[in-house]
């Protein structure tokens, strides 16, 4: 692994560097949350799109740059580093998107990925379930086979987005006899169509971050399974890796924090003690970003995510808490008036939940890494 940058690369860098400091905007958007918040996010993603930023990673055709992995770390670095906004596009562009360039038809690309860049269509993860949530195989949302399609029924919680969002994607049963993870399907479906109702979740600043969506025989033509019926395990699995090993949480988005730290404890001073701690999550913050270096030549050599993406989804849900916290202790009693920290501190809260709890990712470590014996369950 060559850690220095070619001069394509530093090119690249510079011209991203240039156009976000010309283009994000001065003033903070609203939360994204929220319905006028949601919208001038969506404005943003649209402007991100018109100068071919919003997905730099993917063919032109798609509304990319074509560029390489490494080249879109360092976007987000760059990204990141310029306060620019939160994508309220990822659950589209960093796992649904990946999804489909690796099990999606022609047809489906071509249909779906253009207006998921631009922000036309805003994807929610409908995943968990009241009963399946990190055990997502246990999953009892159905769908029947119908001329042309099938009927899904059932209910979605924790939803991400699924407030304002337009679409969605995730798993039902497609088979009734089957178990655990045999017998699933992998759909795409419309948050508007008939039999869809969708009940905003709020969250403790009275802000719809989630919803619950309950599904009512709501028709899905054929030609929006993803990946062959009842084999929706596989494909979810490819989503899944991205979310937790590369795409969702890149290394800009620590790297920017950690330096905000190290300018928090310049600013007001600290303990011996806070400053061994904002020294921790430094390196962290950089131990992270050689990791991802690291997974980038490893696809870039026709290498697949795997398992490890569970070490990685470990590693920064925890760092995000840890630097939180001593953003936090560093502040004192003057961190309730810094909404900045507080609320990426309560976001960072739900990191070893979200996308497989810390239990999950262990339990992958230890019997398909480490080849471990099961426990009993």
């Amino acid at each position: 692994m060559d850690l220095d940058l070619d001069e394509r690369t530093l090119a690249f860098r510079d011209e991203a560097r240039t156009w976000l400091a010309d283009n994000v905007p001065t003033e903070p958007l609203a939360s994204f949350d929220t319905a006028d918040g949601f919208e001038q996010h969506r404005a943003w993603e649209a402007k991100l799109a018109d100068a071919r930023w919003s997905v730099v990673s993917w063919p032109e055709e798609f509304g990319g740059r074509d560029a390489s992995l490494l080249e879109w770390v360092v976007f987000e670095e760059e990204y990141y580093a310029s306060g620019a906004p939160g994508r309220v596009s990822q659950n589209g562009i960093f796992m649904l998107g990946p999804t489909l360039f690796s099990h999606g038809t022609d047809e489906q690309r071509a249909r779906i990925l253009p207006g998921m860049a631009r922000g036309d269509q805003i994807w929610a993860q409908a995943w968990s379930e009241p009963e399946a949530g990190s055990d997502i195989a246990t999953l009892r949302s159905t769908a029947v086979r119908k001329d042309g399609g099938w009927l899904l029924s059932g209910q979605k919680t924790w939803s991400s987005r699924a407030a304002y969002a337009d679409r969605a994607f995730g798993l039902f049963r497609s088979d009734p006899e089957s178990v655990r993870h045999k017998g699933l399907t992998y759909f795409m479906f419309d948050l508007r169509s008939p039999g869809v109702q969708v009940r905003p979740i709020r969250q403790l600043d009275g802000e719809p971050g989630f919803a619950e969506i309950f599904l009512d025989e709501v028709f899905v033509p054929d030609a929006d399974v993803i990946g062959e019926p009842g084999n929706g395990w596989r494909v979810a699995m490819t989503t899944a890796n991205n979310e937790r090993g590369l795409s969702l949480r890149s290394p800009g988005r620590f790297l920017a924090a950690a330096d905000r730290l190290v300018g928090l404890w310049r600013q007001v001073g600290g303990s011996h003690e806070t400053a061994d701690r904002v020294v921790d999550a430094w390196i962290g913050a950089r131990a992270y970003q050689l990791y991802t270096f690291g997974t980038v030549t490893r696809l870039a050599e026709g290498g697949e995510l795997g398992p490890e993406s569970s070490v990685n989804k470990l590693h920064w849900s925890h760092l995000d808490v840890a630097l939180h916290e001593t953003a936090l202790d560093l502040l004192g009693p003057d961190a309730e008036l810094r909404g900045d920290w507080l609320d990426g501190w309560l976001f960072s809260l739900a990191g070893p939940i979200y996308g497989g709890t810390d239990q999950i990712q262990r339990n992958t470590v230890a019997e398909r890494l480490l080849g471990l014996p099961r426990g009993d369950r």
